[in-house]
């Protein structure tokens, strides 16, 4: 495509809020609450994805003349943890070839592992090649700057095609969703489990009650009327919970919450569970018109089964009440397969300047690929129906 230009931005800030959530507005049911301006704006302006913490803002920016037609979220990175790109084998072999890897160009979003949008396209434009243009403006950051390498993290797969077809090489990987099958009531999710299962999963959910915990979700207006005070108690919760771990992941403050609820209150919810009016445990989710992203989760006092309850079956069953298609849950966590979350691919797609780094990632991704997609189709073949 000709007459495009590709600029670099040091903060999601320089660009105005309608002209970069404009880009997605026309694909709702593709759209991520976490490439908001709002969001990206939070994660920075609270200090949360700085350089400090290892995330340097890069943000491509595809211009025809004065008009905004692309966009990726980008940043510098140090390091890996906190992307979940699940590359240290990688980085560990190339630093034992004595090939540099860091810093890296993620394209995505700071400690966010939830499937949507990396490249931002606006309506009536060619998408795949302005993916190009992104990609080729992505390699043209890199040789300029000394940064070593592309990885674009958590596209669906229709757009990691996309990547593909620009060069990069795909890589698959899984993680556990629950997926909607028009259920018209709870008990209808539950009939798909075998008998000993249902009746296990019905007495977890009878727990709160009888432990004396009421669980509701809070949204929009009643979050953008303190979102304060929400914020204080949404990280109270969550960093009651992260301090008793030594892995546990601190990769949020205070005023990222107060950010993302004041600014986006319209895709915030958060589950809360009280017992004798105190609030005791938290969910803090994002929603898409068609997704619900499990994201922080935080206690302060212990019960059998509050997790699962807070965390996973009450949104379940307010998804099957709203009509929403997909659970993302997060990353990680096995338990999610025993109470109906299936195996689901991930994407992501990945370019390296150096080719004694690119050419051998290329051959194992290629090998891995076609695995990993058949061992998720076995497994989801295979679950839930199986109980136990």
């Amino acid at each position: 495509m000709t007459g495009l230009t590709v600029s670099v931005l040091g903060a999601i800030a320089e660009v105005p809020a309608a002209d970069w959530d404009g880009l997605s507005a026309h694909e709702p049911e593709r759209a991520s609450p976490f490439v908001r301006h709002a969001f990206l704006a939070a994660a920075e302006e609270s200090g949360c994805a700085a350089p400090r913490h290892g995330w340097s803002p890069r943000h491509l920016l595809v211009r025809r003349g004065r008009r905004l037609v692309a966009a990726a979220a980008c940043y510098a990175r140090s390091a890996s943890d906190g992307d979940f790109g699940r590359d240290w084998e990688w980085a560990g072999a190339a630093a034992r070839a004595g090939v540099p890897y860091y810093p890296k160009l993620v394209v995505g979003v700071p400690f966010t592992p939830a499937t949507g949008l990396r490249a931002l396209v606006a309506p009536g434009e060619d998408r795949a090649a302005l993916v190009q243009a992104l990609a080729e403006g992505a390699r043209r950051l890199c040789a300029d700057e000394g940064i070593h390498g592309v990885h674009v993290l958590f596209p669906d797969a229709a757009e990691a095609r996309e990547w593909a077809a620009a060069g990069l090489a795909l890589r698959v990987d899984f993680q556990y969703h629950w997926r909607n099958a028009g259920y018209a009531a709870p008990e209808d999710f539950l009939a798909r489990f075998p008998s000993k299962r249902r009746n296990a999963i019905r007495r977890e959910r009878r727990a709160p009650a009888e432990q004396g915990i009421a669980i509701r979700t809070v949204r929009g207006d009643e979050l953008a009327r303190d979102p304060a005070g929400w914020a204080r108690d949404c990280f109270a919760l969550h960093r009651a919970t992260t301090d008793e771990m030594a892995w546990g992941m601190r990769f949020v403050n205070r005023a990222f919450y107060e950010r993302v609820i004041a600014g986006m209150p319209d895709a915030v919810e958060v589950v809360e569970a009280r017992r004798e009016g105190k609030l005791v445990a938290m969910a803090f989710n994002l929603a898409s018109r068609s997704a619900l992203f499990g994201r922080y989760w935080g206690c302060r006092e212990q019960h059998p089964f509050l997790h699962f309850n807070v965390a996973l079956y009450h949104s379940i069953d307010e998804c099957i009440r709203r009509g929403v298609a997909r659970f993302e849950g997060g990353a990680g966590g096995e338990h999610k397969l025993a109470r109906g979350f299936e195996p689901a691919e991930t994407w992501s797609a990945h370019v390296f300047l150096d080719r004694r780094l690119d050419a051998p990632v290329r051959r194992h991704l290629e090998s891995e690929r076609e695995e990993r997609l058949r061992a998720v189709a076995r497994w989801r073949d295979e679950h839930p129906r199986l109980g136990g």
